[in-house]
C-alpha cells in the first residue's frame, strides 16, 4: 500500500516526507525503521503489531473511510489501516500537517 499512499500524494503537489511523517506520528517508528518495513513489505497485521508505540491522540482522527465512520469501526487491525488511510487522504486533499497530526 505504500508506494498507492506515495502516488496519491504526489498527485495531488505532496511529498513522501510528508507521508513518511504522518505514519511515524502514527506508529512511532523512526524513519529507518518505516524504511526496513517498507523494505521488506511488511503487511499491514506485522506493521501495526510491531509498531513501537501507536500515538494515543488517533483517538482524535474521525470520520469516513470508505463510506464506514471510523469510529465504528469494532476490528482494532482495520481501524488502524482506516487511521492511517484517513491521515493520507487528509494530506493529499491539502489539510495543514500540524491538522493533519492533531497538533
Amino acid at each position: 500500500m505504500y508506494p498507492l499512499y506515495i502516488a496519491k500524494v504526489e498527485r495531488k503537489g505532496r511529498t513522501r516526507a510528508e507521508v513518511d511523517e504522518v505514519i511515524r506520528w502514527l506508529t512511532g517508528y523512526s524513519q529507518g525503521e518505516l524504511e526496513a518495513r517498507v523494505a521488506d513489505e511488511s503487511d499491514f497485521e506485522t506493521f501495526f503489531a510491531e509498531a513501537p508505540g501507536m500515538n494515543p491522540a488517533r483517538a482524535q482522527i474521525t470520520g469516513t473511510i470508505c463510506g464506514v465512520r471510523i469510529e465504528a469501526i469494532e476490528e482494532p487491525l482495520m481501524r488502524e489501516i482506516r487511521y492511517m488511510d484517513k491521515l493520507v487522504d487528509e494530506l493529499a486533499k491539502g489539510r495543514a500537517m500540524g491538522k493533519i497530526l492533531r497538533g
